[in-house]
Parts: C-alpha cells; sequence; structure tokens
C-alpha cells in the first residue's frame, strides 16, 4: 500500500537560547503531520510546545535538528524560495490582541498576507478579505473596524480569517483560545473544526488542555521540559497512558459530571 507523503516533518529538533546554562527549550523533539491531520502539543509552560511551532513557522532558529515542510527542508535564510514555501502555512497565535496591528483596520490585517503573496486587482481583493470574514461568522462592516473594537473572540476569527488567507496546507494553532473567555472558547474551538473540515488543511494544535486535545486531534504528543514524554494516537494516549506525567495531565482534566454527582443523580 502506497504511503501518503508528510506535510511536515520535524526530526530530532533541538533549541538551546543563548548564554543560558540550564537545560535546552526542546531536547530531541520528533514529530511528523500527514495531510489533513491535527496533532496536539500538549504539555505544561516551559515545555518546549510554542518554540516548535516557531520553528516550523520559521520564527525561531533551531540549534540543531531537521525539519521538512512540503517535501522540502527549511533553510535558515529568508530567501524568495523559502518565502514562498511558508506562504503554504498559516499560524494563529495565543493572543489576538498583541497580532493584530492596531493602527490597521480588519479589513487591512486581513489583506495583508494577500498583498504580500498575490497580484490580486482592487475589487479581487475585497471579494476575498469579505469572503474570508464571511467564513469565520464576522459580519458586513467587520472589515472596517480596528481590532481594538472587537471582542476577544472576535479578534481571534479576524486570526483565523489571516492564517486562511493563502489557503495554507498547514495551520498552526499556538493555543488560540487560551487568552478568551471560558464562554467564547467552545465557538472559537467549533470554528476552527468547521475550517478545517471544509479546507482540509493539517494542523500543528498547540494546547495544555486534554480536553480541547481529544476534541480535535488524531494524534498527539506530551512533551515535559522539551522532551518527549509519550505520543500516539489520541484514544491510545488518553484512554490507556503510560507515563506518570500523562497520567496526571489527565487527572487534571475537569470531570464535568463528578463522581458525587452520578451517584446523586
Amino acid at each position: 500500500m502506497e504511503q501518503t507523503a508528510p506535510i511536515a516533518v520535524i526530526d530530532n529538533l533541538h533549541v538551546a537560547y543563548p548564554g543560558r546554562a540550564a537545560a535546552p527549550a526542546v531536547d530531541g523533539v520528533s514529530v511528523t503531520i500527514l495531510p489533513g491531520e491535527t496533532v496536539g502539543l500538549v504539555g505544561e509552560s516551559g515545555s518546549g510546545k510554542s518554540t516548535i511551532a516557531r520553528c516550523l513557522a520559521g520564527l525561531q532558529k533551531p540549534s540543531g535538528g531537521r525539519i521538512e515542510f512540503l517535501g522540502q527542508q527549511l533553510a535558515k535564510g529568508p530567501t524568495r524560495a523559502q518565502r514562498q514555501l511558508r506562504a503554504s502555512l498559516g499560524y494563529v497565535f495565543q493572543d489576538p490582541a498583541t497580532c493584530l496591528n492596531p493602527r490597521m483596520t480588519v479589513g487591512q490585517c486581513v489583506a495583508e498576507p494577500l498583498v504580500i503573496h498575490r497580484k490580486l486587482e482592487k475589487n479581487q481583493l475585497a471579494e476575498k478579505i469579505r469572503a474570508l470574514l464571511d467564513s469565520v461568522a464576522l459580519p458586513q462592516g467587520a472589515e472596517k473596524r480596528y481590532p481594538h473594537e472587537l471582542s476577544g473572540g472576535q479578534r481571534q476569527r479576524v486570526g483565523l480569517a489571516r492564517a486562511l488567507a493563502l489557503e495554507p496546507k498547514l495551520v498552526i494553532a499556538d493555543e488560540p483560545t487560551s487568552a478568551l473567555d471560558v464562554s467564547v472558547q467552545a465557538t472559537v474551538l467549533e470554528l476552527f473544526a468547521s475550517l478545517r473540515a471544509e479546507h482540509g488543511f493539517a494542523s500543528l494544535f498547540i494546547t495544555h488542555d486534554l480536553a480541547v486535545v481529544s476534541q480535535l486531534c488524531d494524534r498527539v504528543v506530551v512533551l515535559k521540559a522539551g522532551k518527549t514524554v509519550e505520543s500516539g494516537s489520541c484514544a491510545q494516549v488518553l484512554r490507556d497512558p503510560r507515563e506518570e506525567y500523562t497520567q496526571k495531565l489527565i487527572a487534571a482534566v475537569p470531570d464535568p459530571q463528578p463522581e458525587w454527582l452520578r451517584a446523586a443523580v
């Protein structure tokens, strides 16, 4: 049977920050992402999740290891070929309030990657912006507003629209709901799942919440102090975790119907 070529391969990644005598931020981590697949990176703060994502996106220079995207090794220099390759990668940042330019309208924020990477007529650009905002359920007129005029959930929808502007093959989502109110987290996660189903992109989903992993991810990599503790399918890891650290993470997930309530009803 023919094997599907991966979208991204992270092989034996190492990241050490200059002048830091402690253990490296990432120490020998390997992750493979297949087409249409969502892989979750899970761990506590400081486990190396976001550093791995930044290396894959070209925002952080690794100290060692290999990163391939769409069959090509990501070079260290910002060459034209590398820029074109990274145009196939979208990034949803943790805090939409800090990743959107406050001096730009929502329409300009979403249009920016299109202006840089695509040659579109003015009317084509306007139509594309509107279609992207429609896809994330932002109303007419939202493109003329500024980020500070929107709610946190609406700003993250803008971040999603911007990440999808170039129709990427892979979307990195770096804790996209952690800065949002609990009341809107579920709707943003549902939107992400809907967009993934519609567009068919693969994704690297970073979170500390195993409940989110069980909802969205096909496979999971559990990290601690920059190293892989456990990895496998979500069903395998969440139902039968081998490592004590993974068991503790699972035990920390709130039970929506605790034992005392089940006994009462």
